[in-house]
């Protein structure tokens, strides 16, 4: 249990930190993109990170807790639906019904689509 919590710890940190990276390098050359890109980068790699690891779990044995700590810890802190939501809560609000559809549909099709690519490639 103090294994995934730390992992999910660190994925928090590492979230934070990719996404503020991710943001400042948007604002220099997509000013007016204005949807939440590093949320997108985000989910889509953790994504592709998880279909990676469960396709590798699925036919190699491993420790448990190993695939607890990164699978459930480590990826469940970095990737978050709860910030996509607000932030597509946010959109709407802003009067940017458009902006917010295509950040959520993007988001899903492409999380997904990542999940399985990371899944295909380890068969």
């Amino acid at each position: 249990m103090i294994l995934i919590a730390f992992a999910g710890g660190l994925g928090a940190l590492t979230r934070y930190l990719f996404d503020t990276w991710v943001n400042a390098r948007a604002r220099a050359w997509a000013p007016r993109l204005g949807v939440p890109l590093g949320t997108v980068l985000i989910n889509v790699t953790g994504s592709f990170l998880l279909g990676l690891l469960t396709g590798w779990w699925l036919f190699h044995t491993s420790d448990q807790g190993w695939k607890l700590a990164v699978g459930v810890g480590f990826l469940g802190g970095y990737t978050t639906f709860s910030t996509a939501s607000v932030e597509a809560a946010r959109l709407i609000l802003a009067d940017r019904r458009p902006a917010a559809a295509l950040h959520a549909l993007t988001m899903l099709v492409a999380s997904i689509g990542a999940a399985g690519a990371g899944l295909w490639l380890t068969t």
